[in-house]
């Protein structure tokens, strides 16, 4: 399997990014990191083994980017508001950097979006505010609020980056329409026992109630931790 480290000076968050890389064709992959993880956690916990097939068959290419959560909505010691300010910098490199790193590396014209945990918040947010970028999004086990603020605040920074609060109340069609027409959401989540249960059915809801198109699966035996992650995406991916 071809495996690629990539790293340069993001001028958006003043630092450097890294980033890994794998296989060499294919429709590509974006994946998120969990809460304050890093970009080899995909590897590291097993899930680009468990791709591994589609990867080499040249189904799939995969680029695990870096995060920021532990200077952004993890950072504590923040202001809320500061937080979301840091977040957007992240969202900038994202789209800025980071897509035009991939379409300039894969040239599928077609994109994935995924992450589990955190990772999924990451994955559902970024597609909905930027949905003629995205093709599919496969969020697993996903967490679709903002950590330790809560719903409700009337922060607009924040606000517009807690997809279980914004998503019901939206209304413009410039996000609307190519939700509708383009993405296609697959959540997937365990039973009771995951700690995401009741967030995804939540989310699933806010996009049923928005008309745009998504799979909801429950895996009634699963619980939020890797070894069921492992199994997950290779359902849909």
């Amino acid at each position: 399997m071809n495996r690629e480290y990539v790293k340069w000076y993001s001028s958006r968050l003043s630092r450097e990014m890294e980033m890994l890389v794998f296989g060499q064709a294919g429709a590509a992959v974006l994946v998120f990191p969990t809460s304050m993880g890093r970009f080899f956690q995909y590897e590291d916990f097993g899930m680009v083994e468990s791709l591994r097939y589609p990867i080499e068959q040249g189904w799939l290419q995969l680029f695990c980017v870096d995060g920021v959560d532990s200077e952004s909505w993890y950072n504590t010691g923040m202001a809320p508001h500061d937080r979301a300010i840091r977040h957007g910098q992240y969202e900038g490199y994202m789209v800025q950097e980071v897509l035009p790193f991939i379409q300039n590396s894969n040239h599928s014209g077609f994109l994935t979006v995924t992450g589990n945990s955190f990772g999924g918040y990451h994955a559902v947010n970024f597609s909905l505010k930027h949905p003629w970028l995205v093709n599919r999004v496969i969020a697993i086990s996903g967490s679709y609020g903002v950590p330790y603020l809560g719903g409700g605040n009337n922060d607009q920074e924040i606000y517009f980056n807690s997809p279980l609060d914004y998503l019901p109340h939206l209304t413009d069609e410039g996000y609307l329409r190519p939700l509708r027409e383009k993405v296609m959401f697959y959540l997937m989540v365990g039973g009771w026992s995951d700690i995401c249960h009741e967030g995804t059915l939540r989310m699933a809801s806010a996009l049923a109630n928005k008309g745009i198109l998504h799979c909801l699966d429950v895996w009634d035996e699963a619980w939020h931790d890797w070894p069921w992650w492992r199994q997950m995406i290779l359902k849909y991916i």
